[in-house]
Order: structure tokens, then C-alpha cells, then sequence
């Protein structure tokens, strides 16, 4: 089972990078997961140029197989104009459109206060929806006051546990509910149709 990390972000050390670390320890602690990490601050030149000629460089070409072959992704970009980053995107418009599809995702973001928060459902949220990817419900945003403090860590944990379990297959094990005709009456189509059409 392989988890890849995908980390956007610019600095060295980067505050994005540590929480894509502490994301991929608490996922990878429930798995057996091989944790790989995709740096896009490195690729940054080889995007650029795939843009231009089509073709990725080699190291964008390892790196993009790795995300196209992975049993499960983290996401982690830092918040640029209250959206994620240009390079974080660019990464993801070079990603072949089907690569993604069904592939369990956790979405994650950093930012300098607690007001870009809705980032992940205004921004990550949706555009991992449109590639079809099966994000878990708990994303993680962690602003320059949240670190030490008090709910970081809980929602790092409950994030690495829903993705853990989705990688794992465990969500296809949980039963359906079984569903009873016996309380109430079947009416076919047809009748509920004609019921609806005005008196001839």
C-alpha cells in the first residue's frame, strides 16, 4: 500500500511541509502504508516547461506516476489570495484527468489566520470533486495561531484516521441498512404517473 504526500509549499522549513509530515504520520500509523513525499517547490521549473512542450521533465514524470499509482493522497498548499497556490494547481493541471478518479484524498492548507479557513470547501474541496477523487469529510487548516495550540492535534488524528480507513477498504465493510416494504405501499411508476396527469 502506497500514501503519497503531495506539499506545496515555498519555504525552508515550510509550515506547510510539517503539517503534511504530521498528517501522513497519523494516516500512516493506522496503514501499512510506504509514505512518499512529492515536493512541488522542486518541480516548479519541469511544470512550467510541460506547460510549454507537453512533456514532463523526468522528475515530474516520477512524480505524477506516483500520485496516478497511489492507494491513497494527502494534499497540503498554503493559501496565496485566499485560494490555494498557483503551483499547487499547476501540478494538478498537468495530472492526466482520470488519474484521481476514486482515489481516497485528504485536503489540507496553511495560511497566516484563521479567516482563510473555508479555503478547503471553497477551493480543495471542489476541485478535487471535479477530478473525481473521494475526499474524506474532515479537512485540516492550520493558521500561524494554531500551532501548540489546543484542536490541531485532534483534527490531525480524526483526518489520518478517516483517510486510514478509506485507503483500508473499511468503509465497504460497514452494512446498508436493510430496507422494508412491509410499513408502507409499493406504487408502481406508471400508477404515480397517471395520478399526476389532468382529467382528458
Amino acid at each position: 500500500m502506497k500514501l503519497v504526500v503531495v506539499t506545496a509549499g515555498l519555504s525552508v522549513p515550510s509550515s506547510t511541509r510539517l503539517l503534511a509530515d504530521r498528517l501522513a504520520l497519523a494516516t500512516a500509523g493506522r496503514t501499512s502504508a510506504e509514505v512518499q513525499v512529492v515536493e512541488l517547490r522542486e518541480l516548479a521549473v519541469e511544470i512550467a516547461h510541460n506547460f510549454t512542450s507537453g512533456f514532463p521533465g523526468r522528475e515530474l514524470s516520477a512524480a505524477l506516476d506516483a500520485v496516478t499509482q497511489a492507494d491513497g493522497l494527502i494534499v497540503v498548499t498554503p493559501v496565496f489570495g485566499a485560494s490555494y497556490s498557483g503551483l499547487f494547481k499547476s501540478f494538478f493541471d498537468v495530472l492526466d484527468k482520470d488519474a484521481l478518479t476514486g482515489k481516497p484524498m485528504l485536503i489540507a492548507a496553511t495560511g497566516g489566520t484563521a479567516r482563510h479557513s473555508l479555503v478547503l470547501d471553497h477551493a480543495l474541496r471542489p476541485l478535487f470533486s471535479y477530478l473525481r477523487a473521494v475526499v474524506v469529510p474532515t479537512g485540516v487548516y492550520a493558521a500561524s495561531e494554531d500551532w501548540g495550540a489546543e484542536g490541531l492535534d485532534e483534527r490531525i488524528e480524526r483526518a489520518g484516521e478517516q483517510l486510514a480507513a478509506l485507503m483500508s477498504g473499511l468503509s465497504a465493510k460497514v452494512p446498508r441498512p436493510a430496507v422494508s416494504t412491509g410499513d408502507f405501499e409499493v406504487i408502481p411508476f406508471e400508477q404515480q404517473l397517471a395520478a399526476l396527469r389532468p382529467d382528458a
